[in-house]
């Protein structure tokens, strides 16, 4: 299994041999602009492209980036997956390669999209356009067959050596000793055993592992004679023995050609050596996008004779046949098991059936979301959706093809999230696709309206959002909906806040607000509206009501558990500190905003936040650091896509404190703190800004 750390996966397991293969990959990478990794599945490709990787990575002052392609169904999240790799959250109504081209333009990063064969056109197209554009980047593909591409170089990754090389057996003793610590090839002519299977096997990686965690109550020497069997060697190829799985016939001669069908076989191998129940899991998890954990595997799997309790016994098995792998309490499947397995699951007629249990899953997930957003477990909710999104994106898809009323849902109860978390085209497009796939009324359709709001809100296509503020209210007054009023209100009055109408804001969020006093406290819609009052308070001059009703709201958040709107409270108290004279409290605010926004992986927010901590910083004559600050923000307005943007009354704040600061330390050293805030690791950059000393 592999987990995340800084922009590269981590090695969790050893590392065997390819001396050849990262020499020449190394020469590769630092004279090609693209490199392509190919070889038949189970080979080791993803293995040697991290290692590669992590062996250049200095070489790249902006990094390099991990972009895992296997999960993807369909090429419409190939956009939006690379863009989330390498950091771009836009918020813009772009076309999303332009913003792509346009992050990338000045970086100089390596870029490595593993498992790219299943998206060859799309992935091609796309790489043609960015290296076009983008004269500082390298990329590293891994696929079973070249992509294409102009200018692409082509290295073969081959098994490991079976003869003369000590690599495939080293591979097969420590996945040995993995499975059980106390394993290895110290009896009489095991070690010869062993180098029997790794021949039989071709010294292909996942072959090897899978039969190394098979082993069992079984010898070493057992083992050999127990995949001997399974094979037969006529005319210098491999094929199945007699009595071998009816399943190794199915496979498609275009995924599993007849030079693969080594691992194909060997995979079989370990599917009949898993239990009825072990097997029916395996072909059940296959619709899972991204790791999981026990509680999914349940609720996706459960059914028939598969019990929750057996999903829990049957999911240890797989894990010990490593065909799961297990990361704490995540679990992941490689996907070369999981082509496998849904061949299994078309031969056990349940592709449907399936389908519909991850969907229903994951609308259940996007329900109690929805349900948890003011509640005490609000950042955790934020970071499940985000996680998720391949899977709550995949699910979207089949619910609009089977059941358009439980997407509708389903967009509706996400879109918020997405929004928040920098999905905004997803969130606007599943919300549009959602509202055009039904009825003209519904129970969700005033949902899927103020999501669209919303995000045109958030890409200032502040037209569209007026309009839908308007169809979410006259709604809501004909439903008589009080938080469908608070909902609405708080998209139309943020909407003329951005147009220098905060009279009009204030007004209508008053009105409903007394309108809609039965409404809890706590709801999520109301904490909104009530922001909507702390800024046209702010924007209108009336400094002294503004701070009291929004220490009031943010106590109100702090009692719910709520960060979202209690970040924005606090970007508010520290925008009054600042216009009222007192920026060291203007600055405790603002990292107060600036933490919560950064738990909740807000950039757009962050980027706000920073802005007015630089100027809170620079109204105390900090000149250089206060530099630096707005130098990392700027760098998060460029993730999101934005010029630096506000409420209409910050930008002479802002323009007021960097004069400041220029004229503290002057323009020369002004202008070398800002480019080092630019060009910070963005998460360095914020940890900086978040230091309360001040260096004057």
């Amino acid at each position: 299994m592999m987990t995340k750390v800084g922009y590269l996966p981590e090695e969790t397991s050893s590392f065997v041999g390819r001396r050849a293969e990262l020499a020449r990959l190394h020469t590769a990478l630092t004279t090609r602009r693209m490199t392509t990794l190919i070889g038949p599945g189970g080979v080791g490709k993803t293995r040697l492209a991290l290692r590669a990787a992590r062996a250049v990575a200095d070489r790249y002052p902006d990094g390099a980036w991990w972009a895992d392609l296997s999960p993807l169904y369909d090429d419409r999240l190939l956009l939006p997956t690379v863009s989330d790799a390498v950091g771009l959250a836009d918020h813009t109504l772009r076309m999303p390669v332009e913003a792509l081209c346009e992050w990338l333009g000045d970086k100089h990063l390596l870029l490595v999209l593993d498992s790219a064969e299943h998206l060859r056109g799309p992935c091609s197209h796309l790489l043609a356009e960015i290296l076009t554009t983008s004269i500082g980047l390298t990329v590293l593909v891994t696929s079973r067959q070249p992509l294409g591409t102009r200018g692409e170089h082509v290295v073969e990754v081959p098994p490991l050596p079976v003869d003369g090389a000590p690599d495939a057996l080293q591979l097969f003793a420590d996945r040995l000793r993995a499975t059980d610590p106390r394993a290895g090839l110290d009896a009489p002519g095991d070690e010869a055993a062993a180098a029997e299977i790794c021949r039989r096997l071709e010294g292909i990686p996942l072959a090897i592992e899978l039969a190394a965690a098979g082993i069992g109550r079984h010898s070493v020497a057992q083992l050999a004679t127990r995949i001997g069997t399974r094979f037969d060697t006529r005319n210098g190829t491999v094929a199945l023995a007699p009595g071998g799985s009816r399943l190794d016939l199915l496979a498609d001669e275009n995924v599993w050609p007849r030079r693969h069908r080594t691992l194909r076989t060997a995979i079989g191998w370990s599917h009949e050596l898993c239990t009825p129940l072990e097997r029916l899991l395996w072909a059940r998890l296959t619709p899972l996008r991204t790791d999981f954990d026990a509680e999914v595997a349940r609720e996706v799997c459960a059914g028939g004779p598969l019990t929750p309790d057996e999903v829990d016994r049957a999911l240890q098995g797989l894990v010990a046949q490593s065909v799961v792998q297990r990361d704490g309490d995540r679990y992941r499947m490689l996907d070369t098991l999981r082509e496998y397995g849904r061949m299994w699951l078309a031969e056990l007629g349940e592709a449907r059936a399936a389908a519909d249990r991850h969907a229903g899953s994951f609308l259940g997930l996007a329900r109690r979301a929805h349900e948890g957003w003011t509640g005490p477990d609000q950042v955790s909710w934020y970071h499940k959706v985000s996680d998720t999104h391949l899977d709550l994106c995949a699910a979207l898809e089949h619910l609009l093809a089977h059941d358009v009323e439980g997407a509708q849902e389903m967009a509706g109860r996400v879109g918020f999230f997405w929004a928040c978390c920098g999905h905004l085209s997803e969130a606007r497009n599943y919300a549009q696709r959602a509202l055009d796939a039904g009825p003209a009324e519904g129970p969700h359709r005033t949902r899927l309206q103020w999501v669209l709001g919303v995000a045109a809100l958030l890409q200032s296509d502040f037209a569209t959002a007026e309009k839908y503020g308007a169809l979410c209210t006259a709604t809501a007054l004909y439903d008589r909906d009080d938080e469908g009023m608070l909902g609405a209100t708080y998209l139309s009055g943020l909407t003329r806040l951005m147009t220098g109408e905060p009279a009009a804001a204030l007004e209508a969020a008053g009105r409903v607000l007394r309108m809609t006093e039965g409404v809890p406290v706590d709801s999520g819609h109301r904490l909104r509206c009530r922001l909507v009052t702390v800024f046209a308070l702010t924007a209108l001059g009336q400094l002294a009501e503004s701070e009291a009703a929004a220490t009031a709201l943010r106590r109100a958040c702090e009692r719910a558990g709520e960060f979202w709107t209690r970040s924005y409270a606090d970007y508010q108290l520290a925008l009054i500190a600042l216009l009222q004279g007192r920026p060291e409290a203007s600055a405790t605010h603002a990292r107060a905003m600036l933490a919560g926004k950064h738990r909740l992986r807000d950039s757009f927010g962050i980027a706000l936040g920073l802005d007015l901590l630089a100027a809170a910083i620079a109204a105390q004559g900090a000149g250089a650091q206060a530099a630096r600050v707005y130098g990392t923000g700027h760098a998060y307005w460029r993730m999101v896509g934005h010029p630096q943007r506000g409420t209409p009354e910050l930008a002479p704040v802002r323009e007021r404190c960097e004069r400041q600061a220029r004229a503290a330390v002057g323009d020369e050293a002004y202008q070398r703190a800002f480019e080092r805030g630019q060009s910070d690791n963005a998460e360095v950059g914020l940890a900086a800004a978040l230091r309360t000393e001040l260096q004057l």
